[in-house]
């Protein structure tokens, strides 16, 4: 029975007293996949030099008046007036301005906001308030025109109103008197025609900030950014030195190592209870802060969330549910982490012979960082590489209004004799040619290939390390026999060989997850149907393919650890690598997951304690840091920003080990089946990994013990013996 379920996944392997480990002798595999990935690259760099020639990330940077010029752009005749000032801002309480994002109204870039009221009327009068006047007017204005005259061009606005800067955009500075709405302290003003309440304003204002309020949160953040960047920098440096210390004592101190990880990561979890709850009770009788979250709504200042005490009800809940998972997996695996530490102090001793291994990150690092670059950069000025589009926008019915025009000749245009009281103004950026046309399938394709090249750099470094650790492996004497520059010369047969078949997983990869960036798209774009088939279709589309990813992501792994040792194609490689862990799939569960879960708690330490850090930091908790560390809009910002690359820099190094631990698991399967541990098929395993074979056995009692292995070896040698006298008589 035994026989025949080994049989449904391959058959085992043979011993070959010639093998040695990563075979030398290979030759390239799936060219048809490195050709295609050659060409896919080559088209990336076609469609970066082309969004490079077209576009212009001053777009995304400064605000843009009625003639398409950029307000504040340093080196152009607007560099001192960074302020977007809206003739008339009750015009953007229009509809239209929610689908077209610009206000009918004349814009023009100002030095600074106008912090008084006046009319115009009013303002012709005084020459001094006239002057100051001028300074929201388009130039030609002068003293000898007259108020009708300058209002019938559309020269100057009919009032200016006390007003504020917001995202560089000038809006009416409203309060509050009494429960009534207030400009310049009244409730009321003049427009020039009639006394019309400051309520008035509250929908141009809504209607202009509506497209501004998430680019407001991106400026802040951006300033943020700027503000404490080096922070940032220092943080992610006492990150990967923490990584790195961590590892090297790992590597002589395994099992202690691994206890006091475990022991610090649920003292950090549960002091992050602590405090969640101290801050909860904290704001007990305070005004306000028993609102729910829902019923306050997305704020910009996110710091808003913190004042409430569901909030901290909340981070008390997760981390109480994460904190008794931790807890609960320690008591019911103990046996198993042992089990683990053991393979962790193997893989330390293969890591200890290759210690330039432990940099190899780095250089996925630098890959993937000069990858993301491409693509953010490729992705700006792609999305900003439309042309200024020009509308006509009027006051009174006009056939023409809302088409597009040409402001360099509109003043002698037809639509301009028929329509006398229209302008042509700045819309927004769009193109007709095919080249715009085609806009969204450059991103498309700029999205997709970032996927793939960075698929492509993690399987390149997932492969180097898996032939290095597999020439360890192999060795028969330790170290005497590892080859010289084994991380090296791994890297040169993974890209002289098998870019191919790197090429060709990391597509795969790259495929399901594109498909999944899409079934997020079509998600919320639904979040508003009513539909609850369509929501729970998608919804299972969405755990399918989840499931997809990973599965694809475990194969690609182990698929890339057979091609590196045997030099053979994707497809052959996935194959053998999966049989052989069907066949030892009870190991799979003891050794392998058990370790990756030892791994995941150290990496949660890491980004714990760079989390913890950074909060009283920025956060301003300890007078000590008040006078250091700067001032910023939102503090989170660093915090997440140094808590998310503090992991994945966790991550880079953990997965040295992580690799490591799954190459050497394969081999040491491999081993089992080629090699029964006589003098003529002696194991390459070490003696303590031979240990945790014999444990192993112990949990799985479909396998022979030892002393029943070594029993089963001698009475065959003596029946070969015995057949051998035979024949001699």
């Amino acid at each position: 029975m035994e026989l025949e379920e080994k049989s449904k996944y391959g058959e085992p392997r043979k011993h070959d007293p010639s093998f040695r480990g990563p075979i030398q002798n290979r030759g390239c595999t799936d060219i048809v996949c490195c050709i295609l990935f050659i060409i896919a690259i080559l088209g990336y760099i076609a469609v970066g030099i082309l969004a490079w020639s077209q576009g212009d990330p001053r777009k995304v940077i400064y605000p843009t008046d009625s003639r398409g010029q950029f307000c504040g752009q340093a080196g152009t005749p607007l560099e001192k007036k960074p302020f977007l000032f809206y003739f008339n801002i009750m015009k953007c309480a229009s509809p239209m301005v929610l689908l077209e994002f610009q206000c009918p109204t004349t814009q023009m870039c100002v030095e600074k906001c106008p912090d008084k009221f006046m009319t115009l009327i009013k303002a012709y009068a005084v020459n001094s308030d006239f002057a100051y006047y001028k300074n929201f007017c388009e130039e030609g204005v002068t003293n000898t025109m007259g108020v009708a005259e300058i209002l019938k061009q559309r020269l100057c606005p009919a009032m200016l109103l006390p007003s504020k800067p917001f995202t560089r955009r000038c809006f009416p500075a409203l309060g509050m008197k009494g429960g009534v709405i207030t400009v310049g302290n009244s409730s009321t003003f003049n427009d020039g025609n009639e006394i019309r309440n400051a309520q008035d304003l509250v929908a141009g204002v809504q209607n202009a900030t509506v497209v501004m309020e998430a680019r407001q949160v991106v400026m802040k953040i951006f300033e943020d950014f700027t503000h404490c960047w080096y922070w940032i920098l220092l943080g992610l440096v006492i990150a990967m030195i923490i990584s790195l210390v961590f590892l090297i004592l790992l590597r002589f101190l395994a099992g202690i190592m691994v206890w006091v990880m475990i022991a610090m990561l649920v003292a950090v979890i549960g002091y992050g209870i602590f405090h969640c709850y101290m801050e909860y009770a904290a704001l007990k009788g305070e005004a306000g802060a028993n609102v729910t979250i829902k019923d306050l709504g997305f704020q910009t200042d996110f710091t808003v969330y913190l004042q409430i005490r569901q909030t901290w009800l909340a981070f008390i809940i997760i981390l109480a549910i994460v904190e008794v998972i931790i807890i609960l997996l320690l008591i019911f695996l103990w046996k198993r982490i042992l089990i683990a530490i053991a393979l962790i102090k193997e893989a330390s001793r293969a890591i200890g012979h290759m210690l330039c291994s432990l940099f190899y990150p780095l250089f996925t690092f630098l890959l993937l960082a000069v990858v993301i670059a491409y693509w953010g950069v490729t992705a700006v000025f792609l999305s900003t590489s439309n042309q200024p589009i020009y509308k006509i926008f009027n006051e009174t019915n006009c056939d023409y209004s809302r088409q597009t025009c040409d402001p360099a000749n509109y003043s002698t245009s037809p639509m301009k004799a028929q329509c006398a009281d229209s302008k042509c103004l700045f819309a927004f950026y769009g193109g007709e040619t095919p080249y715009h046309k085609y806009l969204i399938a450059l991103q498309f394709y700029n999205v997709f290939l970032f996927f793939w090249c960075a698929n492509f750099v993690l399987g390149l470094g997932q492969m180097t390390l898996a032939g290095a650790f597999a020439s360890y492996y192999w060795a028969a004497k330790k170290p005497d026999d590892i080859p010289a520059f084994p991380v090296f010369s791994s890297l040169g047969r993974s890209l002289r060989y098998h870019t191919g078949t790197l090429a060709f997983g990391s597509l795969i990869l790259s495929i399901i997850q594109i498909i999944r960036v899409l079934l997020e798209y079509l998600d919320h774009k639904l979040k508003g149907a009513q539909n609850k088939f369509a929501k729970f279709l998608l919804c299972c589309l969405k755990c399918c393919f989840w499931c997809l990813e990973k599965f694809v992501k475990f194969l690609n792994r182990n698929a890339y650890i057979m091609s590196a040792i045997y030099g053979k194609n994707f497809c052959t490689s996935a194959r053998d690598a999966f049989f052989l862990l069907m066949r030892n799939v009870i190991r799979v569960a003891v050794l392998d997951k058990v370790t990756d879960f030892i791994l995941f708690l150290g990496k949660l330490l890491i980004v714990g304690l760079l989390g913890v850090f950074s909060f009283f930091f920025f956060s301003g908790r300890v007078k000590a840091f008040q006078n250091t560390a700067p001032t910023l809009n939102y503090y989170w910002v660093p915090i997440l920003t140094m808590v998310v690359c503090s992991y994945l820099i966790a991550h880079a190094f953990f997965s040295v080990y992580s690799m490591c631990v799954d190459t050497l698991f394969l081999c040491f399967c491999e081993d089992l089946e080629r090699n029964d541990g006589s003098a003529a098929r002696p194991y390459y395993m070490s003696p303590s990994l031979r240990e945790i074979l014999w444990k192993n056995k112990e949990e799985d009692p479909s396998e022979p013990s030892a002393q029943q292995q070594q029993q089963q070896h001698d009475e065959d040698t003596q029946l070969k013996q015995e057949a051998q006298e035979e024949d001699t008589a």
